[in-house]
């Protein structure tokens, strides 16, 4: 039997499959990845014509200790990208039960399903159910929800006596970072980077693990050498390092996310969630919003295990925003103009 599909962001494959007559271009809002992205250097040709050295991945993994605070570069491990890191970990211990907090990123209980663990999804870390592996995302994707790291510190601590670990995925915790572990590390945990999310350059495949000394060890070996490009080292370097770019970059995406909590009020039944890089709509009308943004070119990301759920990435440009704000009032406007006509019929007639 072939193993379900698990629904991701950014495949504009299938919205034009689902939507053939739609507008083009499409606005690809299904993904959390910041729409404007970091502006990258120029890059010498020997960096494609040459393999990266052992000093290039040290620059780099440097850069990463330094931008998320870790206090030792050695506890680093660039690779291409956290997915590889997510379904690299299962492998690197013996089968354990694992308890994943959730609903979450869905990759984290498959990759530990898949490496042959006893995976339970929990709604609370008060239902741990004896797990000596805990996966936790935070903020968490994909309502925004975010754990003290007291709270965390603690878990770690509980998770110990029994070589527990606990990984963490700060994914979207560049913008708000207020709460991560990377400063003060457990030794028995992992907290997972990414960078394409916040720097906007996804393409590029870079993500970081960090990791006690043991772990990080594991992690470098299964990878291999040449694990991530040289002009992907070259440019993630640079970027790491600019502090006034990702300052100026938080503050003008913090404004987005607001800008489009207004757009998105009158649709939703329910309170946004979410991060800086992503909105979280929730409404029973979800599936009837959906398809009318489908049908004008605006492909937003559904889940599998709500249909009540639609997440909102930011728009890029004016125009884009103009298309979606035009779209919106559209939906609103015949939704309101339904619900007036179904009350009119209701009406119960003069005796």
């Amino acid at each position: 039997m072939s193993e379900a599909r698990i629904w991701h962001g950014g495949d504009l494959d299938e919205a034009r499959r689902l939507f053939p007559q739609a507008p083009e271009p499409w606005i690809d809002l299904s993904t959390g990845i910041n729409p404007i992205a970091y502006p990258v250097p120029p890059l010498p040709a020997s960096l494609f014509t040459r393999l990266p050295s052992p000093a290039d991945h040290r620059d780099l993994e440097a850069a990463a200790a330094e931008a998320y605070g870790a206090a030792d570069a050695a506890m680093v491990v660039a690779a291409p990208g956290t997915q590889v890191l997510i379904s690299l970990l299962p492998h690197l211990r013996p089968r354990s039960r694992v308890a994943v907090l959730g609903p979450t990123y869905a990759e984290h209980a498959h990759s530990w399903r898949k490496a042959e663990h006893d995976v339970i999804e929990v709604p609370s870390l008060d239902r741990l159910d004896g797990a000596s592996v805990v996966v936790v995302v935070n903020p968490n994707n994909p309502d925004g929800r975010l754990l003290k790291r007291e709270d965390l510190l603690d878990l770690a601590e509980d998770l110990r006596p029994q070589g527990g670990w606990l990984v963490v995925d700060e994914a979207f915790a560049d913008f708000d970072d207020g709460e991560s572990l990377a400063p003060v590390l457990p030794s028995n945990a992992v907290v997972l980077r990414s960078f394409g999310k916040t720097y906007g350059l996804a393409g590029l495949r870079i993500g970081f693990a960090l990791a006690p000394e043991p772990i990080a060890t594991k992690l470098r070996s299964a990878l291999g050498p040449w694990a991530v490009s040289g002009p992907a080292i070259e440019t993630g370097r640079t970027a790491l390092g600019d502090r006034k770019w990702l300052e100026a970059a938080r503050t003008a995406r913090a404004a987005d996310a607001r800008r489009l909590d207004a757009l998105l009020s009158s649709a939703a039944d329910e309170s946004l969630r979410g991060t800086i890089l992503y909105r979280l709509l929730e409404s029973p009308r979800a599936p009837e919003l959906f398809q009318a943004l489908g049908e004008h070119g605006i492909w937003v990301r559904r889940f599998q295990y709500s249909s009540q759920l639609l997440r909102f990435g930011l728009p890029s440009t004016e125009v884009e925003w103009q298309r979606l704000e035009t779209v919106l009032a559209r939906f609103c406007y015949k939704e309101l103009s339904t619900s007036l006509s179904l009350s009119k019929k209701e009406k119960p007639r003069p005796a």
